[in-house]
């Protein structure tokens, strides 16, 4: 029997404009915003769609930065990602599992029912908190691109200095993290061993990396106290990229994701072999949606970012 899979983008698919046509034309959509920007206690409308935003120190308004600053961002992306859910589903679409890419995951979970709407924005509020106050100095991300299986984690665990994978996303692409000096002399060994290039990152620090620990062991104390319920739908986790139902399991699981590798590429497969057959990504961007057509060409993937991208699955689903 066909199974389909919702996935959410993580934190990087974010863009001013984000989900306004869904809060235009959606009530659903809109619903989800108003619960997300009391959740958060600031405006998230203003941070997705404006391109400026006023000066709290002087008149006149400056360019939105807020969208790109992590304790922005991330409650932005999952009100953005939800908001579109909300009308992919008052359209009678409805998933068998969800996944998410890091920040995503907290998508996939409030699409699942374990958290509600704003219990998932006051989580990703502190998340992006603890995140931000936790980058080092000198930290730094670089994805690694091959046509060729390389020995990736054993050259990292060789280098001198803090580097390890973060991401594998698809094959020929994962990401390495850590200490700026490591991610560069891991990166030219890369290239040695034959890699085909190595792209430096522009992100405010070296997430899913041990450097990040801090941020997770905060992250892990909120958690305890945090209702989460069992999710109704199949859910797979970015650390063991496996399903996991258990709420005790989820919470641990969640604080070791912010410094674990979000091991992408396997959580897909694993979709795959549970018979997931159609994939459908929620939110701004297509990185899912490539990954996917890297990661398994027999599968049907589709992305919703604009009611016109609905209006297509619509037609397929």
């Amino acid at each position: 029997m066909s199974k389909l899979a919702f996935i959410f983008p993580g934190q990087g698919a974010q863009k001013i404009g984000m989900a306004r046509e869904f809060y235009d034309s959606c009530p659903e959509s809109r619903a989800v915003f108003e619960l997300a920007s009391e959740a958060a206690g600031f405006s998230l409308e203003e941070i997705c769609f404006s391109e400026t935003l006023p000066d709290e120190s002087a008149a006149g308004d400056i360019p939105n930065e807020k969208i790109n600053q992590t304790r922005y961002t991330q409650p932005a992306l999952l009100t953005a990602s939800l908001a579109i859910l909300a009308a992919v589903e008052n359209a009678g679409i409805h998933a068998d599992a969800a996944a998410g890419l890091s920040l995503g995951e907290y998508c996939a979970l409030t699409a699942a029912g374990a958290l509600s709407v704003s219990d998932a924005v006051k989580i990703v509020c502190q998340r992006g908190i603890y995140m931000e106050e936790a980058v080092p100095v000198g930290g730094a991300m670089t994805a690694i691109l091959s046509r060729k299986p390389i020995p990736i984690e054993e050259i990292c665990a060789a280098t001198e200095g803090q580097v390890s994978v973060a991401n594998y996303n698809c094959p020929g692409q994962q990401v390495i993290s850590g200490e700026k000096d490591a991610v560069d002399r891991a990166a030219a060994k890369l290239l040695e061993a034959g890699a085909a290039r190595a792209v430096p990152l522009v992100v405010s620090g070296p997430f899913h990396s041990p450097m990040l620990s801090g941020a997770g062991e905060k992250l892990a104390a909120l958690l305890c106290g945090q209702e989460i319920r069992r999710p109704e739908l199949l859910f797979v986790s970015n650390v063991t990229a496996k399903a996991v139902s258990e709420p005790d399991e989820i919470r641990s699981l969640l604080g070791k994701q912010v410094c674990s590798p979000v091991r992408w590429q396997q959580s897909m497969e694993y979709l795959i072999a549970a018979g997931v057959d159609t994939f459908v990504e929620i939110g701004p961007g297509q990185t899912l949606t490539n990954f996917a057509k890297k990661i398994d060409r027999s599968v049907k993937v589709m992305h919703v970012g604009m009611p016109e991208d609905l209006e297509r699955v619509l037609r397929v689903v």
